[in-house]
């Protein structure tokens, strides 16, 4: 399985699984924490513990996709992310940015400021132009599985195998991809959406398998109902469970962890590595 993705003309290298700290610059993202303010003094000071943390990437949102979210002009979307990223990027030039959106314009404006990933929840079935966006920008690419629209993703749960037809349905995108010329392309599953909980601890439980798709593994499990409901608590307590399934995810292959905790998700995968051996 690939390994390694170019941004910007450099390889970075997937085989040591990598952190993605969770920023979001909405009003109503689902865990309240993760909601961040562009106030440049104190974002500069929570980015620096983020860093130090470990997170090597910062995944900056300005569309909260929960059920029930309040949508969001491309304008507003735009305004709440692009001066954020020119920040970072000034202040943090070594640390990878990437754009939380589906939006193609919303992905160009951002590529064009300094982001260097384009971040896709919906896997470009929201929007007809992500694709050749993303194509044009030569940016690496993150493909999660969805399915329906905005309002609906989040209901469209009813598969035959879960497993084989979200490969499935992710081959096709990729393929699409890849005839545009796209070529570094990572995975996401896309945990919580068009699934239930049984889906999802099915989906973890088989991830290795989405390694035939042959490009590096997302994993976005932090804070999310499927271990909440499960542990009859609220995303505020979440964070036990969420280091235990990201170790999980580590086992089935994951190169990536999209997380709220930074810390705690760096010595997730400091401990993995010193167990890896053991298990090749």
């Amino acid at each position: 399985m690939a390994k390694y993705i170019n941004i910007k003309g450099k390889l970075y290298d997937l085989s040591v699984p990598k952190v993605m700290a969770i920023l979001n610059f909405t009003p109503d993202s689902f865990y309240e924490k993760s909601r961040f303010r562009p106030d440049n003094q104190v974002l500069k000071s929570q980015i620096e513990e983020i860093v130090l943390n470990g997170a090597e990437i910062l995944d900056i949102g300005g569309y909260s996709t929960r059920p029930g979210a309040t949508s969001v002009s491309v304008e507003e979307e735009i305004i709440r992310t692009i001066p954020i990223i020119e920040f970072i990027k000034s202040n943090f030039p070594e640390i990878i940015v990437s754009i939380d959106t589906f939006r193609g314009e919303v992905a160009q404006k951002a590529v064009e400021n300094g982001a260097d990933i384009i971040n896709d929840v919906s896997g470009g079935i929201f929007d007809e132009k992500m694709f050749t966006t993303v194509a044009a920008l030569n940016v690496p690419y993150i493909l999660m599985h969805n399915r329906g629209n905005v309002e609906t993703m989040h209901h469209k749960s009813e598969y035959q195998n879960v497993v084989l037809d979200v490969i499935k349905e992710l081959q096709i995108q990729v393929l699409k991809l890849k005839n545009l010329g796209v070529r570094d392309i990572i995975i996401d599953p896309g945990f919580g959406f068009s699934k239930n909980v049984a889906q999802n601890f099915e989906i973890l439980a088989n991830l290795e398998k989405f390694e035939i798709l042959d490009c590096p593994i997302l994993a976005g499990l932090s804070r999310k109902s499927m271990i909440w409901r499960t542990l009859n608590t609220t995303a505020d307590f979440a964070l036990n469970g969420t280091t235990a399934l990201n170790m999980i995810a580590l086992q089935k292959g994951a190169n990536v962890l999209r997380v709220h905790d930074a810390k705690e998700a760096t010595e997730c995968v400091q401990l993995f590595e010193k167990t890896k051996p053991y298990f090749e």
